[in-house]
């Protein structure tokens, strides 16, 4: 388990790529966020966070399969997990930020330019 990263993993690495291509300026892991989520763009109030599907249990996704062994363990840990997740969500909507959440499985999609372009608007080559 400690051979699992956090923090600049592959799937986040190409929409921090994809983001900055558009001409979007953001900040990382911000510690003063609830969740300490993985992109932040101060000047438009968004928030993307990535979500690996096993850890943070994408409904419907094979990869959130359960281990098992030790279920008991991995059922309470998945479920803290959940609850965590939610409720960061909610302090950020709360606190008048707009999320986007991206799971792991999603981040290779074609659709990824596309639902990025929806949620962050025009872009800022696009403005100028």
């Amino acid at each position: 388990m400690a051979a699992i990263r956090g923090k600049h993993t592959g799937p986040e690495l190409l929409v921090r790529r994809l983001v900055h291509r558009m001409g979007y300026r953001y900040r990382l892991h911000v510690a003063a966020l609830p969740g300490c989520p993985d992109l932040v763009l101060p000047r438009h109030r968004k928030v993307i966070e990535i979500r690996g599907c096993f850890w943070h249990r994408h409904p419907g996704c094979l990869r959130a399969a359960r281990p098992c062994t030790r279920a008991d363990f991995w059922a309470a840990k998945f479920a803290a997990t959940v609850a965590r997740d939610r409720g960061n969500l909610a302090a950020l909507e709360a606190g008048g930020w707009s999320v986007l959440i991206l799971w792991e499985c999603e981040i290779s999609d074609r659709t990824l330019g596309p639902r990025l372009h929806r949620f962050l608007g025009t872009s800022a080559a696009e403005r100028r």
